[in-house]
């Protein structure tokens, strides 16, 4: 069978290769990855490793995948709700539901088989996994994602995220009555070690930081403005069930039985501030609340003045 190879270098040592590996790639699984290690089909500076080998930052590491991991991602006419672009970068409110990298399971419907369409070229930007996408939100998160559509767009988006100069914030309604009215969570992050597919604070995760302020209290709930520091998997949904408010929605990390919202968590990227890599110009924008989001806060207002 046909290979290609996939090619990145590690901005920060410590994890394990079969870790680093799949969360670069996040179309394998671990176990999928931990294969090809033990293939031989991975190497750390040119030479195979063991899947427990910690990587260490500046590790260059190359994977050989099948030729059918690429085929399956394909251009799809997919709407996008695209808030600004030009020749170097778009910016695009991803709605719920929608999963931005094609994974097995997700081979179709995602936000880089949209971007195919939309913008053929982002394919040879950081790879056809990444597709010009510079950073993440999770499946059921909706707002706003930054897509570079050129390589030197891409590294300088993704140096200002490494050096923190990317301001986002998230509104997100939670479970409780939130005190204080502002705070900073700082707790490292890593997966779960009881629930693999989970992430949690855990000692021996990576440091992350966030930090929230109330915008509206509720009986029941309270709105926040949100706004991580770092990049951990999960981060926001993981450091607010952890201080005792978990999202409305959240099914993984919060309520079982949900009683507000279903389908869904209420998390929405909503701002994001950061300098154009190419202009220099200082750039901001903000996505509304979705219409299920938004009638929901509705609902809570007319509760509390009835």
């Amino acid at each position: 069978m046909a290979e290609r190879e996939a090619a990145f270098g590690v901005e920060r040592g410590g994890q394990r290769l079969d870790q680093a590996v799949a969360a670069q790639l996040s179309q394998l699984s671990r176990a999928q990855v931990q294969r090809l290690i033990k293939a031989g089909a991975v190497t750390v500076n040119g030479r195979t490793s063991k899947p427990s080998y910690l990587v260490e930052t500046g590790d260059q590491i190359v994977v050989r995948l099948p030729e059918e991991a690429e085929a399956a991602v394909l251009p799809e006419p997919i709407p996008l709700d695209i808030l600004y672009e030009d020749e170097h970068l778009l910016v695009v409110n991803k709605p719920a539901g929608m999963v931005v990298h094609p994974a097995y399971g997700h081979s179709s419907g995602t936000l880089v088989n949209a971007l195919l369409a939309h913008a053929p070229q982002v394919a040879n930007v950081g790879g056809l996994e990444r597709a010009g996408v510079v950073h993440r939100l999770d499946r059921d998160t909706s707002g706003l994602l930054l897509v570079a559509k050129d390589e030197e767009t891409r590294i300088g988006l993704q140096r200002q995220f490494k050096r923190r100069q990317v301001a986002k914030s998230y509104l997100a309604l939670v479970e409780g009555r939130v005190t204080p009215r502002e705070g900073v969570i700082e707790a490292p992050v890593g997966r779960d070690k009881r629930q693999r597919k989970r992430m949690a604070v855990v000692r021996s995760g990576r440091e992350a930081t966030t930090t929230y302020r109330v915008i509206e209290a509720f009986a029941d709930h309270t709105l926040l403005e949100v706004r991580p520091h770092t990049g951990r998997t999960h981060q926001v949904r993981v450091h607010l069930a952890w201080l005792g408010y978990p999202l409305v929605g959240d099914e993984v990390y919060g309520l079982r039985r949900q009683r507000l919202l279903q389908g869904r968590h209420f998390l929405h990227a909503w701002r994001i501030a950061f300098i154009h890599p190419i202009t220099g110009e200082r750039m901001a924008f903000e996505a509304p609340l979705p219409r299920e989001l938004d009638a929901l806060l509705a609902q809570l207002r007319a509760s509390r003045q009835g």
